[in-house]
């Protein structure tokens, strides 16, 4: 670590703000906030998987929903799908970029 990392770490265990949350996280929220304007609501979350499940249930994911997923992951993309009973629907990569393939994705939907 270099420049003020390491203050920031000494920091969050001097105040016993280790998890999640707290002054420094507030600031972080509120400053985007600030820089993307006032109808913007800001939440930090704690993984990516964490904001996969607010994202689906901002979107009204619900049980019985089937939600397209890219099978090339680890099980932690398709677990927030799984919490709000909704059924996670894989569509493989493409040979070359394995980014999630275009025909099946179609294919899919």
């Amino acid at each position: 670590m270099g420049g003020s990392e390491q203050d920031y770490v000494n920091e969050a265990f001097d105040t016993n703000w280790i998890a999640p949350l707290g002054p420094n996280v507030n600031a972080f929220e509120y400053a985007i906030s600030e820089k993307l304007g006032d109808e913007v609501h800001v939440a930090a979350l704690s993984s990516g998987t964490a904001a996969i499940h607010l994202g689906l249930q901002l979107l009204g994911v619900e049980q019985g929903d089937e939600v397209l997923c890219q099978s090339f992951t680890f099980s932690a993309s398709a677990n927030p799908i799984m919490y709000l009973g909704a059924t996670p629907v894989f569509v493989d990569s493409e040979k070359d970029t394995w980014n999630m393939s275009p025909s099946l994705l179609r294919k899919a939907i």
